[in-house]
């Protein structure tokens, strides 16, 4: 999905510049209070924590927001009690999407995340109305390395394939889902840097778009993401490069 990459790193691009920032801790944070609460404080015990923790180091969120963050997953600090839920429908062009939710209210993310679908041409759905073209695989990117040396102790360690980035000199390790954290593990014990380890949905047969419905696509995505209470989304569509000029343009 090159298109859809290309755009994925321009948004990533905005974060790391700080325009999107401040929704990007509040996931994080949410992630780790979630991960605390379920597992414990402790990383090395906690898998979840320990990819969370990563995700908030990649995004340079200061320590002591990280500390607040697990103490009141932990109970050390009153905190929120947030609920892991998953929507699924269809986006412009008949795009499958899924998105995975933390939530202190469920009865409002519902009709904030319904009123997007709609307002986006879309329309939400039921329960595995989506999730059935997708593929549940665990995913770990590492940079500055080599794909042999990668491959040798991730395959090792249970993965099912090692692919390369998209022309950013990094790799993507798949596993199963319960495998992720394991494996990631061992790639951080062999000293590869691990900038990310989660589950993820991945499209089995993406939808390629035209510029109209891409463009349609591309907004109601990132309306997705603007939601507080949205975690991830996952969508099996594509934008031809040359498409997506046409839009950047």
């Amino acid at each position: 999905m090159s298109g859809h990459n290309r755009w994925t790193k321009i948004k990533r691009q905005k974060e790391a510049m700080g325009a999107s920032k401040g929704n990007l801790f509040t996931k994080i944070i949410k992630e780790i209070t979630v991960a605390s609460r379920m597992g414990g404080g402790d990383p090395d015990g906690n898998a979840r924590l320990r990819s969370a923790l990563i995700a908030a180091k990649g995004a340079n969120m200061p320590n002591d927001t990280i500390q607040r963050a697990i103490k009141k997953g932990t109970g050390e600090l009153e905190g929120v009690s947030y609920e892991e839920i998953t929507y699924e429908g269809r986006g412009p062009g008949g795009v499958a999407i899924v998105i995975e939710c933390l939530t202190d209210n469920r009865n409002r993310t519902f009709g904030e995340i319904r009123t997007i679908f709609t307002k986006g041409g879309g329309a939400i759905g039921e329960p595995n109305s989506a999730t059935y073209m997708f593929d549940r695989r665990g995913v770990i990117t590492v940079n500055d390395t080599t794909e042999d040396a990668v491959m040798e102790v991730a395959l090792d360690a249970g993965a099912l394939d090692v692919q390369p980035g998209d022309d950013d000199g990094s790799f993507t390790v798949l596993t199963e889902p319960n495998e992720v954290h394991k494996v990631a593990g061992a790639l951080e014990k062999g000293n590869f840097k691990v900038v990310e380890a989660k589950s993820k949905y991945l499209p089995q047969n993406p939808i390629t778009l035209d510029a109209e419905k891409g463009a349609k696509m591309l907004a109601l995505v990132e309306k997705f993401e603007d939601n507080d209470d949205v975690q991830n989304v996952y969508a099996n569509f594509e934008i031809p490069d040359d498409v997506m000029e046409q839009i950047d343009g």
